[in-house]
């Protein structure tokens, strides 16, 4: 309704100014138009395409909008030039052109197309069509309102059917009651005859039930048919509420994008900057502390040394100043106490307070090291400068008198900036003297000096002019401004200085050990450090040995401070290591009733990690779906061990002795000697127990049988095998001047072939006991076999039957070798006792008899059938 010049041009502006700067391309402008209106207020996202009309405080608020005009319309509308008002009220009211003028198109207004309808078209089609459907399928308003009157009268009809009881609320069939209404027990009871009654009651009871359900279903189905037009505006309104959200979505995503820009652009760096100082304020005021807290440590030796000599007055005035200073200043500072708050840390606790230290100290000594090479290198080169400048004086001393005996007239190059004298030869020339010539004559300060112009002063040589551009040249121009002439400091003590800044950076080493060994002694006080594992200790001893070798790679000298309190630390390991470990041996020996145990898999996979000489515990494997049952024998190397529960066990803490070597290098000697005291504790301990039959006082066996001390044997054997493995491992790890110490592992290895001899004896000492006892008693006669040889063989069988199992067969004929020498010997004696000769005769008969039953029987036991028993000894031979 508005003419051509009822609106107020937007006012332009050829500044940069974006509040009257319009825009061209009226698309970019204005929106498409929406289909359906906003139910919620949008947030800007930055797309003009979803932008409500609203305009965005964020986007438009330096954009002239429709928002910024405020012309009053009515003064708009009010034309000047008319020369009196028109009675027509249009043109009075809104201007003589309202009529006559027509109205050209604004160009603020998009022009609208088809186009701009065809995504609302395509989205509104499908709705109709299934509106279009609905329709004809519904009947018309009328019709349905009297379907519906008719239908909602039926339905209450057919609810008023059904019992009142079934609408309650509180409906429940487990309750008796209820259950008794619905369901009554005369419908069911057979009794008197009325049987077929009843039958048909129960059945007219169901289908009225059923009747009832079918009454409901029909009525809920009637109440969701009235609703569908409900339901289905409820999808739609669903749909168009998806779309709104995943626009607000999109908009609030962009606009928490926006946030973080503007945060990480405009707020971190003044944030950091804030928090920086106040962190550097922090620094500060805790170096002030610190610095405060130091003067009072050393208030203890300030007063003892007043009190030394007489000064009471002045040690009063500094214990008073100190308390003062303690109760104004230092009020609530427990540092003074940085040993009893550290005994209370447990030990991951302290290790990463130590791993601290040790990163502060070396990175102290870095700092002190880089510091010291600055001062060295200003050393150096005053050295240099002073060598420099000797060896130039001499040089053109030299020169000088040569200069006295030829041709003084020398040719200048000027173009190269070197001089060459046409009176002697290159050879003569120094090195030295040209460079210096060169130097000072292409410096920017010098001139040229033409061949004519020898006997200008600017191009004599002089010595003093050729010291400073000596100087100039070898050092940098910022430490040629230290290096002056009152620095008169001879080379001696040049040298003597460089040397002792090296000794400063000693010194600064020893200190930080020092420090560190303190920290390390107030901790170990109350045996806090002894009663560490060994996977604690291990760790703390390679913490110690790390830092040791960072500071001896910074300083290139050792100090031996820190490595000795860790020497000490580790010998208190070692000794409580050690200790802990033959206790438990020993408790183990005490309660050990020398049967053979099964065998874990553990303890398997234990053996198998010693292949090769190396020795290393395996790690621990994750529980397997299926677990491996233990077995009968231990398997070393393809033989087959019998062995007891102890000798497991020790085997584990003999592999954690040599792995406690690896861990810790230093300790290698005192593990040795430990190990060996171990070896010959089990090899002594183990002798009393078996073959000297403590184990009937100490666990309370009946009897040591052979059994006991063939098994006895084989766990000897088996600690016997791994003796030159541990002896490798610990040779590898000692210097060659502590080799002597291996001797001990040939002693323990003598030392058990002597007890597995011992038990031998002992086996082949209880057959010939036996021997001296049943044939002291034979008489050759029959029947035959005799008892006597029967009684032996049976002997025998049970000595076989009882050591096979647990012995190699090897041993096991070697023994039964020995046993039938026994038995040889004690039947010869008796044979020539009872005057049996080798003649024939029915004696020699009946001997011969006996003893091809014992050579039978003895040679079908198992691993003995091609045993070389030489039974021909027993007869004595004729003279």
């Amino acid at each position: 309704m508005a003419s051509s010049h009822s609106s107020s041009p937007v006012p332009q502006s050829s500044s940069s100014d974006a509040f009257f700067k319009k825009e061209v391309d009226a698309t970019k402008r204005f929106r498409p138009a929406q289909s359906l209106p906003d139910v919620c207020p949008k947030e800007p996202t930055g797309d003009p395409s979803n932008l409500c009309d609203s305009p965005s405080l964020v986007l438009d608020q330096h954009r002239w909008t429709i928002y910024h005009s405020k012309v009053n319309l009515p003064a708009a509308l009010n034309d000047p030039r008319l020369a009196k008002r028109e009675s027509d009220f249009f043109t009075k009211t809104w201007g003589v052109d309202f009529v006559d003028t027509e109205v050209t198109p604004s160009f603020y207004l998009p022009q609208i197309t088809k186009e701009h309808f065809a995504s609302y078209q395509q989205e509104i089609t499908p709705r109709e069509k299934v509106h279009d459907r609905c329709e004809n399928i519904c009947t018309s308003k009328d019709t349905f309102d009297r379907t519906l009157l008719h239908t909602h009268d039926k339905s209450r009809t057919d609810l008023e059917q059904v019992p009142k009881i079934f609408m309650k609320p509180d409906f429940a069939l487990e309750d008796p009651l209820t259950f008794n209404v619905v369901l009554p027990w005369s419908h069911f009871s057979t009794a008197g005859g009325k049987g077929n009654r009843d039958a048909a009651s129960s059945k007219l009871l169901q289908e009225k039930l059923s009747h009832y359900l079918d009454i409901v279903e029909v009525n809920i189905a009637h109440q969701i048919s009235l609703r569908s037009e409900a339901f289905f505006h409820a999808m739609t309104s669903q749909h168009e509420l998806q779309d709104y959200l995943r626009k607000t979505s999109q908009a609030v995503k962009l606009l928490r994008e926006k946030i973080s820009k503007i945060d990480k652009v405009m707020c971190e760096g003044s944030l950091r900057v804030l928090r920086l100082s106040l962190t550097r304020n922090n620094c500060i005021k805790a170096y002030n502390k610190l610095k405060l807290m130091a003067t009072v440590h050393q208030t203890q030796p300030t007063v003892q040394l007043l009190l030394s000599t007489s000064e009471f007055v002045g040690a009063l005035d500094l214990i008073a100043t100190t308390q003062e200073v303690l109760q104004q200043e230092l009020q609530g500072i427990h540092s003074f106490r940085l040993a009893d708050q550290m005994r209370m840390m447990n030990f991951p606790q302290w290790f990463d307070l130590l791993k601290n230290i040790f990163s502060k100290f070396t990175i102290f000594l870095k700092r002190i090291k880089a510091t010291l090479s600055t001062i060295r290198s200003v050393v150096f080169l005053v050295l240099d400068k002073n060598q420099k400048t000797g060896d130039l004086e001499d040089t053109l001393q030299k020169n000088s008198a040569k200069d006295s005996m030829v041709d003084t007239e020398v040719a200048y190059l000027t173009h190269e900036g070197m001089f060459i004298s046409d009176a002697f030869s290159e050879g003569d020339l120094l090195p030295a003297a040209a460079d210096t010539t060169s130097q000072r004559n292409t410096s920017p300060n010098s001139e040229p000096c033409s061949s004519d112009s020898v006997s200008e002063p600017e191009c004599t040589t002089d010595s003093s002019s050729s010291k400073e551009q000596t100087s100039s040249s070898v050092t940098p121009r910022g430490v040629e401004m230290m290096i002056g002439d009152d620095v008169n400091m001879t080379d001696v003590e040049l040298v003597r200085l460089a040397n002792n800044i090296q000794e400063l950076l000693y010194n600064a080493s020893d200190i930080c050990h020092d420090r560190s060994v303190k920290f390390l002694m107030a901790r170990a006080k109350d045996g806090f450090l002894e009663k560490l594992n060994s996977n604690e200790f291990v760790a703390l001893s390679r913490l110690m040995e790390g830092f040791i070798l960072d500071t001896e790679q910074i300083c290139g000298r050792k100090s031996m401070s820190l490595r000795g309190a860790l020497q000490s630390q580790a010998n208190r390991f070692v000794n409580r290591f050690h200790e802990e470990r033959k206790t438990k041996l020993s408790l183990l020996l005490d309660n050990e009733r020398w049967k053979q145990a099964e065998v874990p898999a553990e303890f398997q996979d234990l053996v198998d990690s010693v292949s090769d000489g190396r020795i290393s515990l395996p790690e621990k494997k994750p529980a397997a779906t299926e677990e491996r049952k233990p077995t009968e024998f231990l398997i070393v190397e393809g033989q087959k061990y019998a062995t007891v529960g102890t000798v497991l066990l020790l085997i584990r803490i003999i592999l954690e002795y040599c792995q406690c070597v690896d861990n810790i290098p230093s300790i290698t000697t005192d593990m040795l000697t430990r190990l060996s005291d171990l070896l010959k504790y089990f090899n002594s301990r183990s002798c009393q127990l078996v073959l000297g039959a403590g184990a009937l006082q100490v666990v309370g066996l009946k009897t040591i049988t052979t059994k006991n001390l063939a098994l006895s044997s084989r766990c000897l054997q088996l600690i016997v095998h791994y003796i030159p493995i541990i002896r490798a491992h610990f040779e590898a790890r000692l210097q060659p001047k502590q080799f002597s110490m291996l001797r001990h592992f040939d002693h323990i290895t003598k030392d058990y072939h002597d007890h597995v001899a011992e038990i031998s004896a002992k086996l082949v000492a209880i057959m010939d006991s036996l021997f001296d006892k049943l044939l002291s008693k034979y008489e050759v006669k029959a029947p035959v076999p005799s008892a006597c040889f029967r009684n032996i063989c049976k002997q025998m069988a049970k000595m076989h039957e009882a050591i096979y199992d647990l012995l190699p067969e090897e041993q096991t004929q070697m023994l039964f070798l020995r046993i039938n020498a026994s038995y040889k010997l004690h039947l010869k004696r008796q044979l020539a006792h009872l005057n049996v000769v080798n003649d024939g005769g029915p004696l020699n008969g009946l001997v011969t008899s006996d003893v091809a039953f014992y050579t039978g029987n003895l040679q079908a036991l198992k691993g003995l059938n091609n045993l070389d028993l030489n039974m021909a000894e027993i007869w004595e031979q004729k003279r």
